[in-house]
C-alpha cells in the first residue's frame, strides 16, 4: 500500500501504517515538550497514542472477522491519525449481515472499555474511573474514558461512522438500498457542517475530522449509486464500440495524431489481429517524452492489464481496472476484440443511468397524486 508501512498481518489480513500517524505522534511529543513535561512524559504520551490505536486495530477486526463470517475478504487494515479503516472487498447489501459487520467494531470497543473499567476499579478503587486528565492522570483510566468516546462517535447514525452503517441496514429493511445510503450519507454530511462550524470557535482540531465525514458520507453515497447502477449489468452494456485499432509497429507521432483527431483516449494495440496490448492516454505522452515521435507504439503500450470478456460483470471489471491502475481493458468475444471499456466511459455510463433513474423517478412522484386520486 503507498505511504504505508506493514506492521503487522492477522488472519491472512494486513495492518498498516500510513505516514501521517508521524505527524500525529510529533504534534503529541511537541504538546508535551511545549508544556515543560519532560522526554519521559512525552515517550508516556506516545506510548498512551499507541494503546489507543491498538484498541482501534481491535475495533477493525471485529469488523474484518465478523465480515469474514459472511464471506466478505478484507484486504487490510490502515492506521490513520483520526482512526483506522477496514478496506472489505465489498459490503452486503443485506441488511442482517451489514447489521452484525457494523455492529462488531462497536461491540469490541464496549468490552475493552468494560474491561479497563473493571481493572482500574479493582487497582485503584472506583474513584479512580473518573478522574481524568488528558496530561499526566491515570494511563488506564484515560485509556477507558478514550474507548467510551470511541464508542459514542462510532455510534452517531451517519456515514462514515459504523452508526451509519447500522441504520443503513435498518433503512433497506423499508427502501431501496441506494436511497437508504443517500439518507444516512445526507445525516453524516450535516453532522459534519456542525462539526466544522464548532471547530471555528473552539478546537481547530474539528475542522480536520470535520471533513474527514463529510468526504466519508459524499464517497459512501456515491459508492451506492455506483453499486445501484452496476447491479446486473455486464462489460456489454458499457463498453465503447467505435474505436480505431493500432498497430506495434506503428510510430508514436501517428497514435498522437489519432488522440488529437478525435475524442479516443485508449488505443488497442494488435498484432495479426489479436490483442497484445493497451496504449493509452497517460502511456502515450510519457512515451513521447522519452522516445519522441518516431518511436514505436509497442515501446510505449501496456501489456499487464490482460483483457476481459463481452459478459463479465461491469462491477467487478471495474474493480479490478481501480486495483490494477488500468485506465482501459480491450473486451474479447469467441477471441475477437469487440470493443474497449475504460474507466472514464463507465464513469459516464454512470452519469447516464444515473439521470435516467432520477427522471423515472421524477415521473413516478408526478403520476402518484393521479393514481392515489383514482
Amino acid at each position: 500500500m503507498k505511504a504505508s508501512w506493514k506492521i503487522q498481518e492477522v488472519k491472512g489480513i494486513g495492518v498498516y501504517v500510513h505516514w501521517t500517524f508521524l505527524i500525529l505522534l510529533g504534534w503529541i511529543i511537541a504538546a508535551y515538550l511545549l508544556q515543560g513535561k519532560g522526554l519521559a512524559a512525552a515517550s508516556r504520551g506516545v506510548l498512551f497514542v499507541i494503546a489507543i490505536f491498538a484498541c482501534v486495530v481491535l475495533h477493525e477486526f471485529g469488523h474484518a472477522l465478523t465480515a469474514r463470517r459472511f464471506g466478505v475478504r478484507t484486504r487490510d487494515i490502515i492506521l490513520l491519525p483520526i482512526g483506522g479503516v477496514s478496506r472489505m472487498e465489498s459490503i452486503p447489501e443485506d441488511a442482517r449481515q451489514e447489521f452484525w459487520i457494523a455492529i462488531a467494531g462497536p461491540a469490541v470497543t464496549l468490552v475493552i472499555a468494560i474491561t479497563l473499567f473493571v481493572v482500574n476499579t479493582l487497582l485503584s478503587g472506583l474513584s479512580a474511573v473518573t478522574n481524568v486528565a488528558l496530561i499526566g492522570g491515570n494511563f488506564l483510566t484515560n485509556l477507558m474514558w478514550v474507548n467510551v468516546i470511541l464508542l459514542v462517535f462510532n455510534l452517531i447514525p451517519a456515514f462514515p461512522m459504523d452508526g451509519g452503517r447500522v441504520l443503513r441496514s435498518f433503512l433497506s429493511r423499508v427502501t431501496e438500498y441506494a436511497r437508504a445510503t443517500r439518507i444516512a450519507a445526507s445525516i453524516g454530511q450535516a453532522l459534519a457542517i456542525m462539526l466544522g462550524f464548532l471547530g471555528l470557535f473552539t478546537n481547530p482540531f474539528l475542522l480536520f475530522i470535520a471533513l474527514f465525514v463529510y468526504l466519508g458520507a459524499q464517497a459512501e453515497a456515491q459508492h451506492a449509486e455506483m453499486r445501484s447502477a452496476f447491479r446486473g449489468m455486464t462489460v456489454r452494456d458499457a463498453m465503447i464500440t467505435r474505436f480505431r485499432a493500432l498497430s506495434p509497429d506503428d510510430t508514436l507521432g501517428t497514435a498522437a495524431d489519432e488522440l488529437l483527431a478525435g475524442d479516443q483516449q485508449d488505443f488497442p494495440v494488435l498484432q495479426d489481429d489479436r490483442i497484445i496490448g493497451i496504449l493509452g492516454r497517460h502511456h502515450l505522452i510519457k512515451g513521447l517524452a522519452n522516445h519522441g515521435r518516431d518511436a514505436h507504439v509497442e515501446d510505449a503500450m501496456f501489456k499487464e492489464c490482460g483483457q476481459v470478456d463481452l459478459d463479465d460483470a461491469l462491477e467487478s471489471t471495474y474493480t479490478r481496472m481501480k486495483e490494477l491502475g488500468c485506465g482501459a481493458l480491450p473486451v474479447i468475444e469467441d477471441g475477437q476484440l469487440v470493443g474497449i471499456i475504460s474507466l472514464d466511459n463507465i464513469s459516464e455510463w454512470i452519469m447516464v443511468q444515473t439521470a435516467l433513474q432520477e427522471g423515472k423517478a421524477t415521473e413516478a412522484r408526478q403520476l402518484h397524486p393521479l393514481i392515489g386520486g383514482r
